[in-house]
């Protein structure tokens, strides 16, 4: 299958998140497979083309789906899209997460926003051989709890065992009883041995940012930080060089990169 030239897939279903989040879910007419961290470029015929990441279990190879906030020209097309309408599809790029340094570790994932999309699909796929590894502890923030994706399935995650789940949100309502602040706030007391284990944040940069620091105080060594950086992404194929990150494309390098080899490039969080 040439990585040029789209193939055709489905839209079979769509799911209201939130306000301004769904998620698309696509059958590919001549099957697709992914790892879980990897991204495709997805064309609306006659528009143009957008990189996103999957947010679905990669164990599932007849459908897919994609968890997309409504922020741009595509964005806005599939938000208005129907059930049934047949897109292009160019994929996988880029490099995943590189699970086999998980195998017995404790995990931690911490999300913002939209950010927990990707990592719903590291998180299904965890959750999928999860005897694998010790512990999944996951922290997620929202804006606000009307902000927070997959809210059901948030509840069905703390439920299974050897996971924990805490969420919060920037700003509470009368409706939320749980805790209320950044992200941050909640990376304390955490359920996991820090000498053996990794931790993987994928949300807004100025949160990653943040987030790195608060790791790294905790005392996550650099190499056992693992970032997803979508930033800029276009072609997919690093010819365009949109996605340019000091030595690295961010499309063919990446997007999940350690804290350690993109450390000391001065513009990661830009």
């Amino acid at each position: 299958m040439s990585i040029y030239i789209p193939q055709e897939t489905e839209l079979i279903k769509i799911i209201t998140e939130t306000q301004n989040i769904k998620t698309f879910v696509f059958k590919p007419k001549n099957g697709f497979s992914f790892k879980t961290g990897q991204f495709v470029e997805l064309t609306y015929p006659g528009f143009g083309e957008a990189p996103f990441t999957p947010s679905s279990n990669p164990f599932n190879t007849k459908e897919f789906d994609i968890t997309i906030m409504n922020v741009g020209r595509v964005t806005g097309l599939l938000h208005k899209a129907k059930e049934g309408i047949v897109l292009g599809l160019r994929g996988p790029f880029g490099n995943g997460y590189p699970l086999n340094e998980f195998l017995k570790k404790d995990i931690l994932i911490v999300g913002g926003g939209v950010g927990l999309a990707p990592l719903r699909s590291l998180l299904l796929s965890l959750f999928t051989e999860i005897d694998k590894y010790n512990k999944i502890v996951l922290r997620y923030g929202a804006r606000s709890p009307k902000d927070i994706v997959y809210k059901e399935q948030l509840k069905e995650w703390s439920k299974i065992k050897k996971v924990d789940v805490v969420v919060t949100v920037d700003v509470g309502d009368e409706t939320w009883t749980g805790n209320v602040g950044l992200v941050t706030s909640i990376l304390k007391d955490l359920p996991l041995d820090i000498n053996n284990a990794v931790s993987v944040v994928c949300g807004p940069p100025i949160m990653m940012k943040f987030v790195t620091f608060k790791l790294l105080d905790l005392g996550f060594k650099p190499k056992d930080i693992y970032l997803s950086l979508e930033k800029n992404m276009s072609c997919g194929l690093g010819k365009c060089g949109h996605c340019r990150l000091g030595k690295y494309y961010i499309c063919k390098d990446g997007p999940v990169f350690r804290f350690s080899d993109i450390k000391d490039i001065w513009d990661i969080w830009d």
